[in-house]
């Protein structure tokens, strides 16, 4: 086993800078203090993990038919096609959030399509040069192009900030580590952005969310809407869906949630989506290609403390600050033998 114990704290420099500089208020020096972070060695289940990379942007994409005709009607099972529906569909630039707004049309629904763009985005363009915000709007328009969906571009830039990464900075100063995405879903995709439309006449909102709703009768709306794994068990996302209250699911529709992933890539196929060879995004919400550590030096800082075996107490090493580390981590330790793992 291992852990480590953090040195003597001292008052830690959080270089940054904000279009609104009141977000400043938000951080205070973090006062001295002791954490432990035990880490334990295993036998490791052996994996592998490819880097993101993202192909050319199709800048100018023809407007094609849409191929709605030979589609199998069971695709159409979570799209709600019985009636013609006003639908806001959140549109990524990916795969799963292209077709989802494809699905739709095929439905029968009139739909609009919303690219939801936040706080690093302007603000640090310089910084966070990975940022692939830019590639993900050409393809979120090349794609509504295609049948002629309108396309708005929604600003929440403050929202994000206030709701999600000043939180999060805040708790793994604490030693936490809250996971971005339930909060991303929660407070912003189905907080923020449907409090920004509900003046418009929209009946549902939906996403390319692998997970399903059960929506009650029009005649039982007094009945809850469910949340049910979707048919991908691999890709489920109902997890990151399960902070949501009532009066979210009650608005929401899932297109993907009948549908598994491998059939979801042949559909992008058939509609010969612009996107259709797109790999799936891996980032934390929104962070796009930006690593986390990156995302948490830049906000946190670093703190040099050791790292300690837990059971004779031997020194292994130095780490960057307990924040970087969460209980089961292996990644990011840099040390010889092991495979050491964080566990606690």
């Amino acid at each position: 086993m291992l852990r480590t114990t953090m040195a003597a704290l001292s008052q830690l420099s959080i270089p940054f800078s904000l279009r609104n500089p009141n977000t400043l208020k938000r951080f205070i020096p973090l006062s001295p203090l002791h954490k432990a972070l035990r880490l334990r060695s295993f036998n490791p289940i052996l994996f592998s993990a490819k880097p993101l990379s993202l192909s050319a942007v199709v800048l100018q994409t023809p407007r094609t038919p849409t191929a709605n005709r030979d589609l199998d009607v069971n695709y159409l099972s979570c799209s709600m096609p019985n009636s013609p529906l006003n639908v806001a569909v959140l549109l990524s630039g990916g795969v799963d959030s292209s077709v989802a707004l494809r699905l739709l049309h095929a439905a029968g629904h009139s739909c609009t399509a919303f690219y939801l763009k936040i706080w690093f985005q302007e603000d640090f363009e310089n910084f966070w040069s990975e940022c692939p915000w830019e590639e993900d709007l050409k393809y979120a328009k090349a794609v509504c192009n295609q049948v002629d969906v309108p396309l708005e571009v929604v600003h929440l830039t403050d929202e994000y900030w206030k709701n999600v990464v000043s939180y999060i900075v805040d708790e793994y100063r604490c030693g936490r580590t809250p996971n971005p995405d339930v909060l991303c879903n929660t407070r912003i995709k189905f907080g923020a952005f449907m409090d920004a439309i509900s003046g418009m006449a929209f009946d549902y909102v939906a996403s390319g969310h692998y997970a399903n709703i059960i929506h009650s009768r029009t005649d039982q709306m007094d009945k809850p809407s469910i949340l049910e794994l979707s048919n991908d068990m691999i890709k489920d996302q109902t997890y990151f869906l399960s902070h949501l209250s009532q009066s979210q699911l009650k608005r929401l529709i899932f297109p993907l949630g009948c549908i598994p992933k491998d059939e979801v890539r042949k559909l992008a196929e058939k509609f010969d989506l612009p996107n259709k060879d797109r790999k799936d995004s891996q980032g934390i919400c929104f962070l796009g290609k930006i690593k986390f550590s990156e995302f948490v030096a830049r906000h946190i800082g670093e703190m040099e403390g050791v790292i300690l075996e837990a059971e004779t107490g031997d020194f292994l090493g130095k780490h960057r600050g307990f924040w970087f580390y969460t209980i089961g981590q292996r990644q990011g330790l840099r040390l010889p033998g092991g495979p050491w793992y964080a566990s606690a």
